[in-house]
């Protein structure tokens, strides 16, 4: 029976788009899980990485901004790439970012259950149910991150808008204890300030180099969770508003964590805490309650990401399902509240087998190195395709002067390619630093295998869409109209020929 699927619901602002990319983004999390890794990575030449990164984000952002104004869709990158570079490409740019998210969502449920668990020790709260409640186990951190993400998954069904406020209230509190305690060690700290930390000439290698600019460019990874919502706000400006106050106010927490943190603590204390580094900068500056503060910003910080990060996920998931690239259960949308929950709900429920197969890794701080790692290079590949999509969908505009030339074509090309170098670069360096493969996130041929698997089973999955689905996507290279164009599944138009 034919049957036109019901609309997503346009009732979101800048402010909601500014919510979702920086939630998705999680500047706290990254701060105090990420800067002890990319420290013990790239030494003190942390907050020139993180400089250096926003570079060829800030060309992206560009990129999505011009693409989403000439095509405004929910899939994004999915549709834009599939339309300029073709299907093949275009699928493999949606399925590589969905892939990246569930890993994503695996890991950060689990930092999430850890953070639980060390606030509730700090409330002398040690076990629950006969259980011994240890931050370092993973088990029992992601059985609890497990909770706290299903319960996110029931406020981001029940209304999208609902779970921006949540997430804009969460910012504002995370926020401001981010700028206290990191100016607080900025004023305080006893290590001198050094222009050397503003070298990248400084870094003992180009490995490092690389790796640390992919660690760096993770950092930045989720700005463009406002453009999944493009469909859903009532200006079709507004995602890239929210995406580009969210990468520039990224920008500035990050050097500014980066540099108080190195002001406040030396280099082995910075590797030695590792994700650790911002509770333990709270407990070193101030005493108890207070101290714990920063601990109480983190929690919310993650719970924020993982509920951000469920919400674009299901709706690239829409817009591939309705294109038939993926299954039409994608493409439901709940009648009451204007969201794709049945994709919604699914997409935790792939998160949460994930997060249970990561068991196999036994630290959680291996689990978080491995996928950070790993997911960077995805990343990498994913923004890069779709750079280079808007500098090929633009190309006439070579002949439109200098400027218009550089923003449309120049600067996307330059950020794609850039990204492109530093993620092959560093796959390069993975095949030759080891002889062997081992289950670890010190073994090269492991963090190089994870990214090749995701990209293996993209290309089989479009296989499958191409050849089983017969999807039309594959005919035309261009996704459903988002403005209205829903056609049933037995139009003859809507179907391959």
């Amino acid at each position: 029976m034919s049957h036109h699927p019901a609309e997503l619901r346009r009732s979101l602002g800048v402010v909601d788009g500014v919510a979702i990319a920086a939630s998705s983004t999680a500047a706290t999390t990254s701060i105090a899980i990420g800067m002890g890794t990319l420290v013990a990575t790239v030494g003190l030449q942390a907050p020139i990485l993180l400089l250096l990164a926003f570079l060829p984000m800030l060309g992206i952002a560009c990129a999505y901004a011009r693409l989403n104004r000439s095509e405004p869709n929910c899939g994004s990158g999915y549709v834009w790439v599939g339309t300029s570079l073709g299907p093949w490409p275009g699928f493999l740019t949606g399925w590589v970012n969905i892939v990246g998210v569930i890993i994503f969502l695996a890991y950060t449920s689990a930092v999430t259950g850890s953070v639980i668990i060390q606030f509730a020790i700090k409330a002398h709260v040690t076990s629950v149910v006969g259980i011994a409640l240890d931050p370092n186990s993973t088990a029992t951190s992601t059985v609890i991150g497990l909770v706290v993400l299903t319960a996110v998954t029931a406020m981001a069904v029940t209304g999208v808008r609902s779970a921006t406020r949540l997430q804009a209230g969460l910012l504002i509190f995370e926020y401001a204890v981010l700028l206290i305690f990191c100016g607080w060690a900025l004023i305080t700290g006893e290590h001198e300030l050094s222009l050397s930390w503003f070298n990248p000439f400084a870094i003992e290698s180009g490995t490092a180099f690389a790796q640390g600019l992919v660690l760096a460019v993770f950092f930045f990874w989720g700005w463009d969770a406002a453009f999944s919502l493009t469909e859903e706000t009532k200006d079709v400006g507004n995602p890239a508003r929210g995406g580009f106050i969210a990468l520039f106010a990224m920008l500035g927490l990050f050097i500014f964590a980066s540099v108080a943190f190195q002001r406040e603590m030396s280099l082995p204390e910075l590797i030695r805490n590792g994700p650790q580094a911002l509770p333990y900068l709270g407990a070193k500056l101030a005493a108890e309650p207070w101290a714990g503060v920063p601990l109480l910003a983190l929690m919310f910080s993650a719970v924020a990401s993982v509920q951000s990060s469920v919400i674009p996920t299901a709706r690239g998931l829409l817009a591939m399902g309705r294109d038939r690239t993926m299954g039409p259960v994608w493409t439901r949308i709940h009648p009451r509240y204007g969201t794709p929950a049945i994709g919604t709900v699914l997409v935790t429920a792939v998160a949460t087998a994930v997060a249970l197969f990561a068991l196999a890794i036994p630290k959680l701080s291996d689990m978080i190195l491995a996928a950070v790692n790993s997911i960077g290079l995805v990343v990498a590949l994913y923004y890069g395709l779709t750079a280079i999509a808007c500098a090929v969908r633009f190309r006439s505009t070579l002949r439109a002067g200098v400027r218009e030339a550089l923003l449309a074509v120049g600067i996307p090309a330059a950020s794609g390619l850039a990204l492109f170098a530093i993620g092959g670069y560093l796959a390069y360096s993975y095949l030759t630093g080891t002889d062997h493969f081992e289950l670890s996130p010190d073994n090269g041929w492991f963090m190089f295998s994870l990214p090749c698997a995701i990209v293996a089973s993209g290309l089989a999955m479009a296989a499958w869409a191409k050849y089983r689905r017969h999807s039309p996507y594959f005919v035309t290279g261009r996704g459903t109209d988002a403005e209205g164009l829903r056609l049933p599944m037995d139009h003859p138009a809507g179907t391959a020929s």
